[in-house]
C-alpha cells in the first residue's frame, strides 16, 4: 500500500471542526493525526495525517489541505517545490539535485512555499489524536 502524507492548515479556533472533517472526507491510517502548532504565530495550526495514495485521492476534499513529504531523524516535512527552493538558498541560487540538505538545521519545521517563495515554519506537537 502506498502513503500519502496530508497536511492540513488551520486556525485554533477552527480546529475541532477541521479535524471532524478529515476524518470524514479521509479514511486516516496508522490512527493518528499529529497537530502541530505554529511556534511563531502560535494560533496558527497545521493537522498531519497518512492517507492511501490512489488514483482517487482528492487532497481538495478539505479546505488548505497539502500533500508533503517527511525527513524522518529531524521530523522535517516539505514540499518538492520548497525543498528544491531551499538548496537554491543554501548553493547559491543553483538547485543541483544531488546537493546534500543539512536537515538538522530543519528539525521540526515545516517547509512549504507561497506566492511570497519559501515560507519555512518551526512547529511543536500540541496533540495527537488518536483515532
Amino acid at each position: 500500500m502506498n502513503t500519502q502524507l496530508l497536511c492540513t492548515f488551520t486556525h485554533k479556533a477552527s480546529l475541532d471542526s477541521i479535524v471532524q472533517t478529515i476524518q470524514e472526507k479521509y479514511t486516516i491510517l496508522f490512527g493518528k493525526i499529529y497537530v502541530l502548532q505554529n511556534e511563531d504565530e502560535p494560533k496558527e495550526f497545521m493537522c498531519t495525517y497518512n492517507v492511501e495514495q490512489t488514483s482517487e485521492l482528492d487532497y481538495n476534499s478539505v479546505p488548505s489541505t497539502i500533500a508533503l513529504h517527511r525527513k524522518k531523524h529531524t521530523n522535517t516535512l516539505y514540499t518538492i517545490n520548497a525543498l528544491n527552493e531551499t538548496i537554491k538558498n543554501l548553493n547559491n541560487g543553483i538547485l543541483d539535485t544531488k546537493y546534500v540538505l543539512p536537515w538538522e538545521n530543519f528539525q521540526n519545521t515545516i517547509l512549504v512555499t507561497n506566492n511570497q517563495g519559501l515560507n519555512r515554519i518551526t512547529t511543536r506537537i500540541f496533540e495527537i489524536i488518536e483515532i
